[in-house]
Order: structure tokens, then C-alpha cells, then sequence
């Protein structure tokens, strides 16, 4: 029971810090005014990020799902999980503080970690496709932080007007797209995981409505790349 409290807290915690963060805001921006203070071409448009609404939603779920069979199941693994989980619910309010407050280099270290946390807590759970359903808030909690680990990076090289080798922003872009869809598709492919691929594909048609006409370059590889995604969800054979 007490595991279940200090989840069931630490997300309340996150929740209520990504709100504040805008309500009040913090530092006097939104999470969202921060991100389009620079021209980043990854940054999807902002509808997209009511994923997050989704992603609190479904990892509530998950707590639940964890009061209900906690105590039925293995007492280590459940311990290790909800330790994942606390200490990914205290980089995210580290992040949004980090972010808020300008400490744009410090945003991707915590970034990191809190991906790698996630994929952590990802790979406690079996591959098999009929356990695919317990992992789901997780898997969309991941592939979004994906995207967002991807992004981040792009906003603190462009805050600090790195050249990119001497490629173009919308190349530039283009690539970071294509290394995105490489991630998806590993997971897809090794861990049968659709949920996953469905959020990079979400961020990507996000990121073709953002740029539209105006970045034509990178609006059309961010539909192309999530074609090649959702045709692979259909026709990708998967091992057994």
C-alpha cells in the first residue's frame, strides 16, 4: 500500500507541476512560449503536446492496475518499477524547472536520463504481444519522451547557434526525422511495440503541420517517414 501512496504522489506532483508551469507560468513563460522562442523545425505544433494529458491519464491507469495485482505478482519487481517510476516523476519536475529557469544544458542531461529511466522500466516487461496491453502507458510515456529527448537536443543546438556541420536547419531537420524513425522501427521490429510508433507518428505529422508550407523540405519528409511508419505497422514481419 505504501508503494502504491508514494506513485500515486509523485504523479500527482508531476501533474500539478506541468500545470503550474503554465497557469502561472513559472519565470513569467509557458512551457510552450520557451519552445518557440527559437526556430526549431523539430518542434511539433502545439495541439500535439495534449499527449500529455493522454500519457497522465494511462499512467494513472497503470497505478490502479498496480494496487489491484500488486501483492499477487513478484514483490521485487513491482518495487523496482515503482522505483522507475518515483525517480522518472522527479526528472520531470526537475526538467520543467530547468527549462523554465533557462538551463538549457542541464534539460538535455535530465532529458537523458529520464529516457533511459523509462526504458528501465520498459524492459521489466516481457516482449510477448499478449502482455503488450500492461506495458502500453509506458511504451507511449517512452516514445514520447523519445521525441522529446530529440527535440530538446535540436532547441539547445540552435540556442546555441551550433552550424550543424554546415548543413541546413531543414536538413538538419530531416535527418533528425530520419534517426527518429530508425528508433521507432527497432522497436517495432524487436519489441513488437505499436503503441510506440503510433506516438512518433503523432509528433511527426505535428511537426509537418507546424513547418507547412513555409518549410516544404521538412513537412513533406516528417508525412513521408510517418507513411513509411504506418505502412510498417501493417506489413513488418515480426519474429516470434
Amino acid at each position: 500500500m505504501l508503494r502504491i501512496l508514494i506513485m500515486t504522489f509523485s504523479l500527482i506532483a508531476v501533474v500539478a507541476v506541468n500545470v503550474a508551469a503554465n497557469i502561472i507560468p513559472f519565470n513569467g513563460k509557458t512551457t510552450g512560449e520557451i519552445a518557440n522562442r527559437l526556430p526549431v523545425l523539430f518542434t511539433p505544433a502545439s495541439y500535439v503536446f495534449i499527449i500529455w494529458a493522454v500519457i497522465f491519464m494511462l499512467l494513472a491507469v497503470w497505478i490502479y492496475v498496480h494496487s489491484r495485482r500488486g501483492e499477487s505478482t513478484d514483490l521485487y519487481l513491482n518495487n523496482w518499477r515503482a522505483a522507475l517510476f518515483v525517480f522518472s516523476c522527479l526528472l520531470n519536475i526537475s526538467w520543467i524547472l530547468l527549462w523554465h529557469y533557462t538551463f538549457f544544458n542541464w534539460t538535455i542531461v535530465v532529458m537523458f536520463v529520464l529516457l533511459l529511466t523509462l526504458f528501465a522500466l520498459y524492459s521489466t516487461y516481457p516482449k510477448q504481444e499478449s502482455r503488450q496491453f500492461e506495458r502500453l502507458p509506458i511504451s507511449i510515456y517512452l516514445g514520447w519522451i523519445f521525441v522529446a529527448t530529440i527535440a530538446n537536443g535540436n532547441y539547445v543546438l540552435t540556442f546555441h547557434e551550433w552550424n550543424g556541420w554546415g548543413l541546413s536547419n531543414p536538413l538538419w531537420t530531416v535527418i533528425s526525422l530520419s534517426v527518429a524513425t530508425a528508433i521507432a522501427l527497432h522497436f517495432l521490429y524487436h519489441y513488437k511495440d505499436r503503441a510506440l510508433n503510433v506516438v512518433f507518428m503523432w509528433a511527426f505529422i505535428g511537426i509537418a503541420v507546424k513547418n507547412g508550407v513555409d518549410e516544404l523540405f521538412v513537412s513533406s519528409a516528417a508525412l513521408f517517414l510517418t507513411a513509411v511508419i504506418g505502412v510498417s505497422l501493417f506489413v513488418l514481419k515480426k519474429p516470434h
